[in-house]
């Protein structure tokens, strides 16, 4: 009796079971069949669980093939041995920009560094590389290059950074990254704006000297590339060129650095037309009051004055664009000779007003002279007396045209009353009296022009 109630209770358990197995198969049955117009799923049960992006586990996948972690990347390949060598190819993407006034230029450029790490070695069937960016950059060891004499740089990070890594199989390396570098350029102006100019960009190791790190330019000459596009507003790049030096410091050694040489010739047209041009300008329009009246002072001087405040104008305006170096550049010496020349030229008015006041005096009291002797001569003998004295008297102003030299005729008008109560002379009477041209106004107009000329000469057969 008892056995039979185990029986039935064992039975009706396996009927229970077998339902439930029955009802889950026809629940999975459902979930398998494809989905009909209308239909909908349960995004959220376990079964139907999105799969995790392989292409987002690069990292650690390219750790394991490289074995990241079974190294230490804080020291350099080969630590202990020779001297690991890091080659160095670059490429010039621009010149942005050149100051007088900082001493210093800017610089864009690709600059590439090419090593072999046997730590990054991997298993390849096909040999091809692995490129990565910046994040493996970090985890790895990379030489510790910097720009000396550098004011400021930074790498460029739009839209990211602007790194490469590049793996081969044997562990070669390629490095690279875009920078731009403001650095020092000693610039020598003595012969501004007829200059020209050598710079240098100056790459080394901060940390490793020459017994850790050999660096060296990896195609020589050839290693230094620059896009045919570079073009400058004031200067013509002549050439770009590369050498390399050993630079000591008394606390670390010897250090290996790589130099980036290159030269520019300033463009001149641009200063002929802004500086030189004016200046003759203002010089040659000082010339011009030689050929006005010397009794015209409200017209020489103005003019004197205009051309000498112009040149100073130009004068300070340029100094304002240059750096206050202590010695005197090409542009000064021109300058201030054309500031000479235009000063000179108000100075000879001075002179020339001054012995002409001297002139004006002694016609004076020669005409007071006259005026006495008439009062007491007979007036035919005045006449001959006029005359004998004009000619003796005053030198050249009696003689006639002198050596092809113009004379200026002025008409003396001597009223002589003869009365008989008052004892004047009683007719009128003229006599003709020659000036010069004053001898300093004629001079100048030959000597001014013919001096600035000679020294424009000079100045363009030195600087040229």
């Amino acid at each position: 009796m008892h056995t039979d109630v185990v029986l039935v209770n064992l039975l009706v358990w396996m009927v229970g079971v077998s339902g439930q197995i029955l009802q889950q198969c026809r629940h999975r049955s459902k979930r398998e069949m494809p989905p009909t117009e209308g239909s909908s799923r349960n995004i959220g049960s376990p079964l139907f669980k999105r799969s995790p992006d392989i292409t987002k586990a690069w990292g650690t996948k390219s750790e394991q093939l490289l074995r990241i972690d079974d190294h230490d990347f804080t020291m350099r390949p080969g630590f202990g041995g020779p001297a690991v060598p890091v080659g160095v190819d670059v490429q010039v993407e621009s010149l942005d920009a050149i100051s007088e006034v900082d001493m210093d230029f800017t610089m864009t450029l690709y600059l590439r560094h090419y090593w072999k790490d046997e730590r990054l070695s991997f298993r390849s069937n096909n040999n091809l590389s692995m490129t990565f960016d910046s994040r493996l950059v970090k985890k790895i060891w990379v030489p510790d290059l910097f720009f000396v004499h550098s004011k400021k740089s930074f790498t460029h990070d739009t839209t990211t950074d602007n790194v490469m890594l590049r793996l081969y199989p044997d562990g070669k390396v390629l490095y690279s990254l875009r920078v731009t570098v403001t650095s020092m350029c000693s610039m020598d102006l003595s012969r501004f704006p007829l200059d020209t100019q050598t710079c240098s960009l100056e790459i080394e190791s901060y940390a490793y000297t020459d017994d850790d790190l050999m660096l060296y330019w990896k195609k020589g000459n050839r290693s230094l590339n620059t896009d045919e596009r570079i073009s400058l507003s004031q200067f013509l790049i002549q050439e770009f060129h590369t050498t390399t030096k050993l630079a000591f410091y008394s606390s670390t050694g010897w250090y290996n650095r790589l130099y980036i040489n290159f030269t520019l010739r300033r463009h001149v047209f641009f200063f002929l037309l802004q500086t030189y041009f004016p200046a003759t300008l203002m010089v040659m329009l000082s010339w011009v009051s030689f050929w006005i009246d010397r009794r015209a002072v409200p017209a020489r001087v103005p003019l004197g004055i205009t051309t000498v405040l112009t040149m100073s104008t130009i004068i300070t305006g340029v100094n304002a664009s240059m750096p206050r170096v202590s010695y005197i550049k090409a542009v000064d010496i021109y300058l201030w000779v054309s500031f000479v020349f235009v000063f000179l030229s108000v100075i000879e008015y001075a002179a020339v007003n001054y012995l002409s006041t001297l002139e004006e005096r002694r016609e004076k009291a020669l005409r007071e002279r006259l005026s006495c002797t008439c009062g007491i001569a007979h007036p035919g003998m005045m006449s001959a007396s006029y005359s004998e004295v004009n000619a003796n008297t005053t030198g050249n102003y009696g003689m006639p045209e002198v050596n092809g030299v113009k004379q200026e005729r002025m008409l003396v008008e001597l009223a002589m009353e003869n009365d008989q109560v008052t004892g004047h002379v009683g007719s009128n009477a003229y006599s003709n009296v020659w000036i010069d041209t004053h001898v300093i106004d004629k001079y100048s107009r030959v000597l001014f022009p013919g001096s600035y000329i000679f020294f424009n000469i000079i100045y363009w057969s030195i600087y040229s």
